[in-house]
């Protein structure tokens, strides 16, 4: 080969070199830009939700990234998973992104599944009615017990022929938006199950009942009777009390759950004297099902009743709740009567403040929760 071959060969050669160099040196750049971006705080100023929809790809959900300004590129990003093999498991679900927040940080809350819980407070004592309308009107539940009655809402929920009113465990309740209702229910279900048993396993000796359920009835009454913490016990104490005597309840809030939307705020001579499955006065004993979700509170002072040998409470009509309690028949009257006057006192302060006004009926606060 001539000199001159020599030296086009030696210029080629120089030149492939001089390319693959500059090449090496723009890959590396590349690939430290790529790691960087990957890496480094995200273009977001401000803390964003996404929703990441079932069966999305990873391309999708980096598409959706950069259109709602979490990431800036989105190819750069596939261009990095598919450098260093990164294959990530992306969940389903509502994410709230942190500001400034990396991709690698983006892509981790997706693989680990971080979603944003949504929440729901059950009160205690709703009713369970009360629960399933809430679930109902909640928008990031997925709703499948639409039109179902409570008994193929329970058989849903795998406890066929089983009463659902008391099951389910009244607390504010943390979920993935998209939960299916089942899921909810069947979590407030075995969160009461567990606050039953730990209750029933601690009660005092000698109770007049004989199996949990009795004592989750009686929480129940409970719930719905006391409005003072305090006084828990106390009113468990006395319906406790009357049962073992063999007398009747005559609780104001199991007849009210009796009439149902016959109820028209305020209770009548005559619902207290039409018998019905609920009706305490006209019935002994327990009535044949919870009429509310009780508390944990509620269910320890229905096993753990204060001994007191009181038998009868009556509002004291102060506004405050409290009761009036009383072991014999003769204080209880005299409380009674008592009550009802200063009621009549604050219905006449009511009318002469407002006389153009429609006087709207009192609810009494159980006066005659009295039982004789």
């Amino acid at each position: 080969m001539s000199s001159r071959g020599r030296t086009v060969l030696g210029r080629l050669a120089l030149g492939l070199v001089l390319l693959l160099v500059i090449a090496a040196v723009a890959a590396a750049e590349l690939y430290q830009r790529l790691e960087s971006t990957y890496q480094g705080a995200g273009p977001a100023v401000a803390a964003m939700r996404i929703q990441v929809l079932p069966g999305a790809s990873v391309r999708a959900v980096l598409t959706q990234l950069q259109s709602q300004g979490l990431v800036r590129s989105a190819r750069e990003m596939e261009w990095y998973l598919r450098l260093h093999g990164i294959h990530p498991r992306v969940q389903a679900g509502t994410y709230e992104i942190p500001p400034r927040s990396s991709p690698a940080q983006i892509l981790a809350m997706f693989e680990e599944g971080r979603v944003l819980l949504e929440q729901l407070t059950v009160v205690e004592g709703w009713t369970f009615a009360q629960f399933l309308d809430l679930l109902a009107h909640e928008p990031d539940v997925i709703h499948t017990l639409a039109g179902k009655s409570p008994a193929q809402v329970m058989a849903a929920l795998g406890h066929p022929d089983e009463n659902p009113e008391g099951r389910f465990f009244p607390d504010t309740y943390r979920f993935a938006a998209g939960s299916a209702d089942t899921v909810i229910l069947s979590v407030a279900y075995e969160a009461m199950r567990h606050a039953l048993d730990a209750a029933w396993n601690s009660r005092s000796p000698g109770l007049p009942f004989d199996s949990p359920d009795e004592a989750l009835i009686l929480a129940s009454i409970v719930e719905k009777e006391a409005q003072l913490p305090a006084e828990r016990t106390r009113i468990a104490g006395v319906f406790v009390s009357r049962l073992r005597k063999g007398m009747r309840l005559q609780s104001d809030p199991t007849v009210i759950y009796g009439l149902g939307p016959k109820y028209d705020g305020e209770i009548h001579t005559r619902d207290l004297t039409t018998d019905s499955a609920y009706n305490t006065y006209t019935r002994a004993g327990l009535p044949p099902t919870p009429i509310a979700l009780p508390g944990r509170d509620s269910l320890q002072a229905a096993v753990h009743p204060d001994d007191t040998g009181e038998l009868y409470f009556v509002a004291t009509g102060a506004g405050d709740g409290a009761h009036h309690f009383s072991k014999t028949l003769a204080e209880h009257n005299s409380a009674v009567k008592a009550y009802l006057a200063r009621l009549r006192h604050a219905r006449q302060s009511n009318a002469a403040a407002a006389p153009s006004r429609p006087e709207h009926p009192v609810r009494t606060a159980n006066p005659s929760s009295a039982p004789q």
